[in-house]
């Protein structure tokens, strides 16, 4: 029911207060009753009652999703529609792993550092024959026991 927009806010809200009234009371004579109806016109009030609420939601401008078929559609159509905060808040979870992959690559290239500068230290603070310098495999020369 669509109602003219010359109507004052007052008048519009008993308008809807009656629709809704007279809607609920439709409704309770119907679920009174439903037990006796057939089982084909059951299914077709089920269809019918499907339909209504279909056309309701695009009425209130949720057809968003269901003209993307996806449902992420409806996460976008939210979002553009929600306040500044609720923005911030969902790019929060992103905005975390980007700092945690940035924090593991520091970490990684703080552990390859201080293993370089191990290997460093060895070569240095020990007595090495010169061909474990020129030895291509010099760090397996480093990681094998002293006893050998």
């Amino acid at each position: 029911m669509s109602r003219p927009d010359r109507l004052s806010p007052n008048v519009a809200q008993r308008t809807a207060a009656l629709e809704a009234r007279f809607a609920r009371a439709i409704a309770v004579r119907l679920s009174q009753h439903a037990e006796s109806v057939a089982p084909d016109v059951s299914e077709r009030l089920r269809f019918s009652r499907e339909k209504a609420v279909e056309a309701a939601r695009r009425a209130r401008g949720g057809d968003q999703v269901a003209r993307s078929g996806w449902a992420g559609g409806a996460a976008v159509a939210t979002l553009t529609r929600s306040p500044l905060w609720w923005r911030v808040a969902s790019a929060l979870p992103l905005l975390a792993l980007v700092l945690g992959l940035l924090w593991i690559q520091d970490l990684q290239s703080s552990l390859q550092i201080s293993t370089a500068a191990e290997v460093d230290a060895e070569l240095l603070g020990d007595d090495l024959p010169i061909n474990a310098y020129m030895d291509a495999g010099f760090l397996e020369f480093l990681k094998t026991p002293r006893d050998e």
